[in-house]
């Protein structure tokens, strides 16, 4: 069975690499795979993006950032799903661990962290926390 959510296909493959102490990963290419793999990558979750392949075969290959050989991503909840979706608006926004992790929103901006949403001052979809 062929998942549709791409996220937390995402969120499985991230936590799967990082235990066991894998260096890239690949994703399969998308708009939405790329606006979140670039916000992981500027969070700090992931060292570098590579964009490979030609036309229908095109996918992603990232990089999990490592700090003495332990994984920065710890872990991660979906939060809204494609059977429930979660609308917060930017004074629910708050930190996640405490400003350790990352709460993921999509936005009228785009995708941004909780951080970034919060200096542009939107709310939108919770798409998942990570830490």
């Amino acid at each position: 069975m062929v998942s549709t959510d791409i996220i937390a296909d995402m969120i499985v493959c991230l936590k799967n690499a990082a235990v066991s102490r894998k260096e890239t990963v690949v994703f399969p290419h998308s708009k939405l795979t790329v606006a979140v793999l670039g916000v992981l990558e500027r969070s700090g979750y992931l060292e570098a993006l590579q964009k490979k392949g030609k036309k229908t075969q095109r996918h992603i290959e990232a990089k999990v950032f490592y700090v003495n050989n332990i994984p920065k991503f710890k872990g991660a909840r979906r939060i809204s799903k494609p059977s429930k979706r979660i609308y917060w608006k930017i004074k629910n926004v708050t930190p996640v661990k405490s400003g350790h992790g990352n709460l993921i929103l999509s936005t009228p901006k785009g995708i941004l962290t909780d951080k970034e949403a919060r200096k542009e001052n939107v709310g939108g979809e919770a798409l998942f926390q990570i830490w």
